[in-house]
């Protein structure tokens, strides 16, 4: 059996720090919970750090041999390898880094990284003990006897509902702030992580500089988050100069990976790779050659956007990058539940001129044709109301008016 997406939980622990330690690592199959593979094995004497670290390493092993296509979610209890290997903290203990590179060269891109409460790692937490125990662990668990239903976790749309009624605590507010343009932007080529990571251009510089303004002018934000792109960096840089702010830089906003097409225009890639081009107009599952699927950029922006939502409660954060923000690349500031783009340096918080927030697959989105200068009403296929979307004139749109990638993906609310 084939999977598209799997997620990897993995534990380790010492009796003693360091001590007898043992891992436990599982690969589950988030549409039926299945676990697909397992394996927990003793380390001998080693710290709790590592032996986490030797779990990661086995999960993601499993998950190459047994989901070798799929796309994948690294759930741990561990803060610090989750921080680390997504890029936040660093890596400073030398028993660690061998670990963490070779975590790294296992994980394909995109991979997501997710940390959970204990109680919502037992299953990866049992098979370290079991190891430890000598308790034999099969290769997949024994199925387990009819129970009680459990209480389904609240699907994304109630999660989003949330938002309409009394607020248990101060809502996080995320405004999305694209990048400037780039001489990519203006000559329409794809540009994402894969590629050549150019710099703002004179125009691009400006807009950022406006964009600063805008956002001092309005109150400012509490934090400053960016993408890793160079452009990211550099409009994020132009804001927290204005603000007073040290840009955070978060690998989990970086843009989407457009493989071989990075570099080439919308026209060459059509040119020497129809049938690729084809399959990923059609689905957002599909990725081109070398890249990431809009499918797999979303749930990372969806891991990012959590990630936000918890380190800054009732804040006023600031995001920048645009892909990610359809799916869910640039700096972001933090308020919520209200998501308002602030694109090419312009803003507004008039709810008739604010972008149309939309739900891709698991995550919010902010559907926007970014390179059209004017607010004139957009006229792409779908939408029923142009005042909630009045970016779009279809004139320097980077795709067709009518194509796939300004067609919401349901009716707006």
């Amino acid at each position: 059996m084939s999977y598209s997406h799997v997620i990897v939980e993995a534990d380790g622990g010492s009796r003693g720090n360091p001590g007898p330690a043992a891992y436990g690592a599982l690969v589950r199959d988030p549409a039926t919970g299945e676990v697909i593979a397992q394996q927990g094995k003793t380390l001998g004497i080693a710290t709790n750090n590592v032996a986490e670290y030797s779990g990661l390493v086995a999960g993601l092993e499993l998950a190459a041999e047994y989901a070798p296509d799929a796309s994948i979610e690294v759930r741990m209890d561990s803060k610090l390898v989750i921080e680390q290997m997504a890029g936040r903290w660093k890596i400073k203990h030398p028993d660690l880094q061998p670990l963490a590179i070779k975590a790294q060269s296992l994980a394909p891109f995109g991979t997501e990284w997710t940390w959970v409460p204990r109680a919502q790692n037992s299953a990866a937490d049992a098979l370290a003990n079991n190891a430890l125990d000598g308790v034999p662990i099969p290769l997949r668990p024994e199925p387990a006897a009819p129970g009680p239903a459990k209480a389904q976790e609240p699907s994304d749309l109630k999660k989003a509902l949330q938002g309409w009624g009394p607020q248990a605590e101060p809502p996080t507010q995320l405004i999305f702030l694209r990048h400037g343009e780039t001489p990519h932007t203006a000559e329409k080529r794809f540009s994402g992580s894969g590629g050549d990571d150019p710099a703002l251009s004179d125009t691009g510089r400006a807009q950022a500089l406006a964009a600063a303004e805008y956002l001092a002018r309005i109150g400012g934000v509490d934090a400053l988050v960016t993408s890793p792109m160079v452009r990211a960096r550099q409009t994020a840089d132009a804001v927290g100069a204005k603000l007073g702010l040290e840009p955070v830089v978060d690998n989990g906003w970086v843009e989407c990976s457009f493989g071989d097409w990075d570099g080439h225009t919308f026209a060459e890639v059509q040119q020497k790779w129809p049938d690729a081009m084809n399959a990923w107009l059609d689905s957002t599952s599909v990725a081109p050659p070398g890249g990431e699927s809009f499918d797999a950029c979303a749930r990372r922006a969806r891991s990012a956007r959590d990630g936000l939502l918890a380190r800054y409660p009732g804040k006023t954060v600031r995001r920048g990058h645009a892909r990610d923000a359809d799916q869910a690349d640039g700096p972001i500031g933090a308020a919520g539940p209200d998501v308002v783009d602030v694109p090419d340096g312009t803003a507004t918080r008039d709810p008739d001129r604010d972008p149309l927030v939309r739900r891709r697959p698991g995550v919010a989105a902010l559907l926007q044709c970014a390179a059209c200068p004017s607010l004139t009403p957009c006229r792409c296929r779908g939408f029923t109301s142009p005042r909630t979307f009045p970016r779009c004139s279809g004139r320097r749109c980077r795709t067709s008016v009518g194509s796939r990638r300004c067609r919401p993906t349901s009716r707006p609310r």
